[in-house]
């Protein structure tokens, strides 16, 4: 089987906090608008007005340190 599998991530503890501005979402999780990536290993969020701003930059998979 070429395809390998990974259990599912434990849910963050404590809020969810945009990587970019530090805008915490309400509640434990991430509202369905926010972004999310993987960089260096690491599991980011993203707020709305941060994704919307930097749009073009994630659409060329740059790393956010390059925003």
């Amino acid at each position: 089987m070429d395809e390998e599998t990974h259990p599912p991530e434990e849910p963050a503890a404590g809020p969810v906090v945009c990587a970019r501005c530090g805008t915490a979402a309400e509640g434990g999780a991430a509202p369905l608008t926010w972004l999310s990536s993987v960089e260096d290993g690491r599991h980011l969020h993203f707020c709305e007005t941060c994704a919307r701003l930097h749009i073009r930059a994630i659409e060329s998979r740059l790393d956010s340190v390059w925003w």
